[in-house]
Formats: structure tokens, sequence, C-alpha cells
């Protein structure tokens, strides 16, 4: 078993799990240390691409710490995040694979062309102010992350460059762009929450 932190060395992976539904993000860090790498060979397996792999994997990672809450521990960590897994790669080449268009123009030949009433998508005002309010308090906790973790942060989330773009610039491996992505995302999560009682609930997306 991988061991990332020696002081976790001999925690359970279900008292790691309790731990972190307590918001421990050091033992969230170490079930991924211990899963990562199988996760990426379950998810090669599937999807047969190194790079997209690692993409799902980081995303499958992402959503188990979102509902990390939810996992009653009626299975192993290891079987549940393995589910979360392959749904994500099914997900991925579900979408690889679908490519339907809607000519909202053109109708088809015989038939009645059909008129699309589109809703107003416009913010109300409380809307945009409840956004920009949001907006700067986000602002804010991005620049209080620590600088190692708030350049791939920016560079991928904000910025959506390629993952080997990002590792590229700072110099590093793409596997450890992925891990400081994964921390900065945590950390930000985090921060935001504190913000909840005043804001509301604040959504953010990877």
């Amino acid at each position: 078993m991988r061991v990332h932190n020696p002081e976790l060395a001999g925690v359970l992976d279900d008292q790691l799990v309790v731990m972190a539904q307590g918001g421990d993000n050091v033992a969230f860090t170490e079930l991924v240390e211990r899963h990562q790498p199988t996760c990426k060979r379950l998810a090669l397996s599937i999807l047969r691409d190194q790079s997209d792999a690692e993409d799902e994997v980081q995303n499958a990672l992402w959503k188990a710490y979102e509902h990390l809450g939810q996992f009653q521990q009626d299975a192993k960590f290891s079987t549940w995040l393995s589910r979360i897994v392959v749904n994500q790669c099914l997900m991925r080449l579900r979408k690889d694979r679908r490519a339907k268009f809607l000519y909202l123009d053109e109708g088809v030949a015989g038939e009645e062309v059909v008129t699309l009433d589109l809703p107003d998508l416009a913010e109300t005002p409380e809307e945009a102010l409840a956004h920009l309010e949001i907006g700067t308090v986000l602002k804010t906790e991005i620049n209080r992350i620590p600088p190692m973790l708030r350049d791939v942060f920016l560079l991928r989330d904000v910025e959506e460059l390629p993952m080997p773009d990002v590792a590229s610039r700072l110099g590093i491996t793409i596997a450890a762009a992925k891990s400081r992505l994964l921390r900065a995302r945590l950390e930000l999560r985090e921060r935001m929450e504190k913000h909840q009682g005043r804001m509301g609930v604040a959504t953010l997306t990877a």
C-alpha cells in the first residue's frame, strides 16, 4: 500500500474516511495517494489513452471529495471510488461518441417548420449582485492560496490551458501539476465554505 504521510501509515481507510468526512483534508489526501495508482490503471484499461485516463481520474477524485459525506461505508472506499472512476470513464466515452447538432433555421423536408421560443437568460439585478459578490470573494480567496497551488489553478481552471501546457509553463511533470490542482481545488473549496453563512451555498465548478 502506498503511503504519502508516514504519520497515517497505520490508519485504515475506514478511519481516514471518517476523518475526511469531518473536514480533515490531510486524511483525504492520504486516501488519494493510496488509491490513485489503481484508479489510473482502471481508467486506462477503459479509455486506452493516458491523458484522458488521468483527466477522468482527477474528475473522479474531485467528485469523491464533493460527495464523501454521502459515503456510508457499506462497501470498501476503494470499491466506491472505483465505481466513480468507471462512471467518469463511461461518460467520457459517451461524450466522445456523441455528435448531435440542432439547426434552428432549417426545417425537415415535407414537415412544418417549428418556431422555437428561447427563454430569456438575462440575469436579474439580484442574481447579478450575488454573482458579483461571490466573484469578489472568490478572487480574494484564490489570491490567498499558496503560490505553488495558485499558479496551477489559474492556468488550468481560469485560463483553461491543457494540462501538458500547464506543466510545461511551471516546469513540472503533468502528474505533479494534476496533484497540485487537486490540492488547490480542495483548499479553495474549504476557504469558500467559510463564506456560506453570508452568501449561501457558493458553487465551484471544475
